[in-house]
């Protein structure tokens, strides 16, 4: 756990990570963050401890992805859905004009 602590130790590192992310940061908070990362590549790294020498690699998280049948369900009647609307014409909704 403390290798990706000091992988983070280095406020030049957090900084270029700073920059790469459009953060404007100041330098405590640089070592703050630099302190939160090591600590969450810190939990990250304990999963190299965990065994899994019985578990067979899944693709997916259950035994088996549920897909929905890919129906066309009209689950309101037409005109139904503008009954509510601020503003429609000719069975559609009318916005501002944004530009």
């Amino acid at each position: 756990m403390s290798s990706a602590r000091a992988l983070f130790e280095d406020k030049a590192t957090v900084r270029k990570i700073a920059i790469l992310a459009r953060l404007e940061l100041d330098d405590p908070t640089l070592e703050l963050l630099g302190r939160q990362l090591g600590d969450i590549l810190g939990y990250v790294d304990q999963l190299n401890a965990v065994d899994t020498s019985g578990v067979e690699p899944t693709v997916f998280a259950g035994e088996t992805t549920r897909f929905r049948p890919d129906d066309l369900r009209i689950r309101l009647a037409p005109g139904a859905s503008l009954d509510n609307a601020p503003d429609h014409s000719s069975g559609a909704f009318r916005v501002p004009k944004v530009i």
